[in-house]
């Protein structure tokens, strides 16, 4: 394949056309400030989109992610003010791990009973939710009652810059934590045994199993690693805004899942890569963005995200026929 037909540079070209056409309408667009912003705003989303895209390429759709993101965020902060600890480590170590478990969850009906992911994802996202608003609590967690060490970690930035009217902004130093697991996630996938496992399970789980990929070590990779990026982002989206909310995340699926979609990755599993969900995820932000200043209304919103769901979903269906004819 040329490389100017690869998905990566396809997504790159027309997101650049893009960034121009909404620059002309809205000059607003190019200011500094609002492309700090715009990164800032990938960050969550994207660290979703990791996971998500995993479960893609292996031929899933996982839906389950936004809860457990909420869950692992709330009762890890629940569990630092309980045992009043103020630290960074030990909490996002506690807010994976426990996304991992939740993800465990997933693999275990998806490997041992053969169930469709999207269902499986369907209900035991459902049941997390579920749980954490009827047992947990609904309460909200304050900036008054946050880990000072977590807000302290969450507003660090890189660069920081006053305005004329000397308000300040800057670019968060999270876009780093975001690009560090993405690098890491494009490692495992390009250049080891069990992400070669992933693509080949998305193309064919019995052909796979069959050349000798395990393919329950590999179910519960995938779903483990969705689940813990899913808990690491949920509580660094609580630093970042310096609040939890046990509220928070519900329909961030479709955002996430249009991403990855958008980012050239297929829903019949078996192709997507870490570069093109990035631009994706950013591409995804970008609009939503462009039509918060633009004053759109909300609903318009979700009705583009929706669009682009459609569309993204109809060219891959095309490009597979045609690499299928």
């Amino acid at each position: 394949m040329a490389w100017f037909q690869k998905s990566e540079v396809v997504i790159a070209g027309i997101l650049v056309l893009a960034m121009i056409l909404i620059g002309l309408v809205n000059p607003a667009f190019w200011s500094l400030d609002n492309m700090f912003s715009l990164l800032r705003s990938n960050v969550i989303i994207g660290i979703m989109a990791l996971g998500v895209l995993l479960v893609m390429i292996s031929g899933g759709i996982d839906v389950s992610f936004p809860a457990f993101a909420v869950a692992a965020m709330y009762l890890t902060i629940k569990g630092m003010l309980y045992f009043n600890y103020d630290g960074v480590v030990l909490p996002f170590v506690a807010a994976a791990t426990m996304g991992a478990l939740f993800g465990c969850l997933n693999a275990f009906f998806v490997y041992k009973f053969r169930m469709i992911p999207l269902i499986v994802t369907l209900g035991t996202g459902s049941m997390v939710r579920g749980f954490l608003l009827g047992v947990v609590g609904t309460s909200m967690i304050n900036i008054n009652k946050m880990p000072d060490a977590l807000i302290d970690f969450g507003k660090s930035e890189i660069i920081s810059m006053v305005k004329p009217d000397g308000t300040t902004y800057g670019l968060t130093a999270m876009v780093l934590v975001y690009v560090g697991l993405a690098i890491a996630l494009h490692f495992v996938l390009r250049y080891t045994m069990i992400g070669r496992g992933v693509y080949a399970m998305g193309g064919d789980p019995e052909a796979a199993s069959r050349v000798g990929f395990n393919i329950r070590k590999i179910t519960f990779f995938i779903y483990c690693v969705a689940g813990a990026l899913a808990g690491f982002a949920g509580l660094l989206h609580s630093g970042m805004i310096w609040l939890a909310n046990p509220r928070d995340f519900v329909g961030l699926e479709l955002d996430v899942i249009a991403a990855v979609v958008l980012g050239g990755a297929s829903i019949f599993g078996g192709r997507g890569s870490v570069l093109g969900t990035m631009l994706g995820v950013f591409m995804l932000v970008m609009v939503k963005n462009s039509l918060i200043i633009m004053k759109i209304d909300t609903t318009w919103q979700r009705v583009v995200v929706g669009v682009i769901i459609v569309i993204a979903t109809a060219i891959t269906a095309w490009r597979d026929r045609r690499a299928n004819a």
